[in-house]
């Protein structure tokens, strides 16, 4: 099939333009948000295919892939067609509700002209989507091509836009673990931050938008990784960690409590439990390859690409034939 989707979450589109379908991917001259075209950094198949807007009104597109509420409205222009109606749509939603939960509506609430995916089952439950149809598909990640080592007695994180977040991603508890282990930090919008922490550089460094590849091959050299986030989706990099073979030390919130099975790390809603679990890891390498050799077990058991693929496959394909 020719699907359309946007450019948006870097590591789930990843994933999901591995598939066996030709992507079509929005490309406009200055890049923006609704027009980001392929990704940079992150290694995509030739199937993921730019496309301007213009060339849209006269393209195949067998369903639409939406992530953000304005998109519908945007392929409705851009195609000509009516979405939902003269070709099937599935919004994918990434994220957790905001404002009033549990009773946050979501912008797709009440309609009957397309289905909602959600990334996660606590995505699902929380949200209020009244009457529109909607299912689960989980995550699914590309193999990453390193494995632990662990070598270093440092502390990873990968967290976007860590300031502006702040309490979402839990970086006012970052100067805890920084007195554990040094931490790396990477992610989008990281720069800055020790300073923003009143910590000096050599306990907090950032590694700000590092190409997916190289982050993976930086993150298996920490002891261990650190998931401090208290109200968000759950995180690709935090499965991308598990199948690197990183312990995990996480906060009990969201769907981490589904992802990371007791074995493969340490999941707490107190502070000093995790500190614990952290001072634990950098001290004694050889429990913390222990705990990370199951935890890539549990991330490839459950979260393997193969799997995802085979869901997204399964659904395009339901949506497809009921809009026939």
């Amino acid at each position: 099939m020719n699907v359309l989707l946007w450019h948006v979450h870097g590591s789930w589109t990843t994933s999901f333009v591995h598939g066996k379908h030709r992507y079509l991917v929005p490309v406009t001259p200055d890049r923006g948000p609704y027009g980001l075209g392929r990704a940079r950094t992150y290694p995509w198949p030739d199937s993921a295919v730019e496309v301007a807007p213009a060339a849209l009104r006269r393209a195949e597109v067998d369903v639409v892939v939406l992530q953000r509420p304005e998109e519908y409205d945007l392929a409705c222009d851009w195609l000509g067609r009516r979405v939902g109606r003269e070709v099937p749509a599935v919004y994918v939603e990434h994220n957790t509700p905001k404002g009033d939960v549990p009773h946050t509506r979501h912008p797709m609430a009440d309609r009957d002209d397309l289905l909602i995916a959600h990334v996660t089952g606590f995505n699902e439950l929380f949200w209020d989507t009244g009457g529109t149809r909607t299912t689960v598909v989980e995550h699914g990640v590309v193999p990453p091509r390193v494995t632990y080592t662990g070598e270093l007695d440092r502390l990873a994180v990968v967290i976007n836009e860590p300031v502006r977040r702040w309490r979402v991603t839990g970086t006012d508890l970052l100067p805890r673990f920084a007195e554990i282990a040094p931490l790396d930090v990477f992610g989008m919008g990281v720069a800055g931050l020790a300073d923003r922490l009143g910590l000096p550089p050599d306990r907090v460094t950032a590694h700000d938008d590092v190409p997916q590849d190289r982050m993976h091959a930086e993150l298996a050299r920490r002891r261990a990784y650190l998931h401090l986030c208290r109200w968000t989706s759950l995180g690709l990099s935090l499965i991308e960690a598990m199948a690197i073979g990183m312990p995990v030390v996480a906060l009990a919130t969201t769907e981490a409590v589904v992802a990371v099975p007791p074995d493969a790390g340490v999941l707490s809603t107190r502070v000093d439990t995790l500190l614990e679990a952290a001072h634990r890891f950098v001290a004694d390498p050889a429990t913390a390859r222990r705990v990370g050799a199951e935890a890539r077990a549990a991330a490839g058991a459950r979260y393997g690409l193969e799997r995802f693929l085979a869901d997204w496959d399964r659904l395009l394909e339901e949506e497809a034939c009921a809009s026939r």
